[in-house]
């Protein structure tokens, strides 16, 4: 009995581990998202208001 027990006991934790380690990864997920959707942000506020090209196309002969 104290076999089964053990093993129940071992089950649990690692189940409690893994809901921790999803919880984590989903933080981290949100977190993520948030940076991306900041500098999307920041990168719109800064762009070029004619919406052209900002170097010229052809290099200059040396």
């Amino acid at each position: 009995m104290f076999a089964v027990e053990l093993q129940q006991a071992r089950t649990t934790e690692l189940h409690r581990r893994a809901e921790a380690e999803r919880l984590a990864r989903e933080a981290l997920r949100g977190r993520r998202a948030a940076r991306r959707e900041e500098a999307a942000r920041r990168t719109a506020a800064t762009e070029s208001h004619t919406g052209g090209p900002r170097r010229n196309r052809l290099a200059r002969a040396a």
